[in-house]
């Protein structure tokens, strides 16, 4: 699991890397600089408020080092020489790219990726550089934790959909328009926007299965937490291919592994 919470990492990073100058830079779109003189004027408090380590400096070439530093340091965790000093690292790095991001990073995915790395913080050994051993597991709360995260995230996602004011969720009717107006279709969603209406009916009881029922099963002994694990996963992996939001549901795949 931390091997693929460094590759989510490693994804956002360079994601950083490749548009923070044009978007945060001094002559960006919303520069940092200007916002944190902004929050600075409005609140007294603002550095404890709005943690970041960018309040202390926050040139064109600091910001492009930070950025590329968090690519490394998990580079590291993906290939297994990562501990919780480094997911700390990165959890401050990318805090403080997320406190400064203004509109492009106030997306509920940051601040879930926020949570599952500060979790890793604690998961994995503090300061030994090595995988897991029977003699050596991670803490069963800290596991649990990591699977209550992916409850919330499964189940919120359910209830959400129940409690909303389109009844399409409850008819059963919404992936009848849903993959011509999600916001990111891809080559498949045309294929699956014109399939059966029975089949759309069914893929939305599946995916009230996926996300009020399988989350139930997280807590559950070992054998049926890995079954939940993997419906979950496949789960993801099936919305991934049909477009939509495909960031959060990687994210959710790397935190899903805490199921084995």
């Amino acid at each position: 699991m931390l091997r693929a919470l460094g590759a989510i990492y490693c994804i956002a990073f360079l994601s950083l890397a490749q548009q923070l100058l044009p978007l945060f830079g001094v002559n960006g779109i919303l520069p940092i600089a200007d916002y944190l003189t902004a929050l600075s004027t409005q609140d007294a408090d603002a550095l404890w408020h709005t943690p970041s380590l960018f309040w202390f400096a926050h040139s064109d070439q600091l910001l492009t080092i930070a950025s590329w530093t968090g690519v490394g340091l998990s580079v590291a965790a993906i290939l297994g020489f990562s501990n919780g000093l480094l997911f700390l690292f990165l959890w401050l790095l990318y805090l403080s790219f997320v406190n400064v991001g203004q509109i492009f990073y106030g997306y509920g995915w940051e601040v879930l990726l926020l949570e599952a790395g500060f979790l890793a913080i604690f998961f994995a050994p503090f300061l030994k550089i090595n995988q897991f051993s029977a003699t050596e597991p991670p803490l069963c709360l800290n596991a649990f934790l990591f699977r209550w995260l992916l409850f919330r995230v499964l189940f919120g996602a359910g209830l959400i959909k129940f409690r909303a004011a389109d009844p399409c969720w409850r008819e059963l009717s919404c992936l009848l328009y849903h993959y011509e107006t999600q916001p990111l279709p891809n080559p498949l969603s045309w294929y699956l926007h014109n399939m059966p209406d029975a089949v759309h009916r069914i893929g939305v009881l599946v995916n009230h299965f996926a996300e009020i029922v399988l989350p139930c099963l997280l807590f559950c002994p070992r054998k049926l937490r890995h079954t939940a694990g993997v419906l979950s996963i496949v789960f993801q992996l099936l919305l991934i291919a049909s477009g939509n939001l495909s960031w959060l549901n990687w994210l959710t795949i790397a935190i899903a592994f805490v199921c084995f």
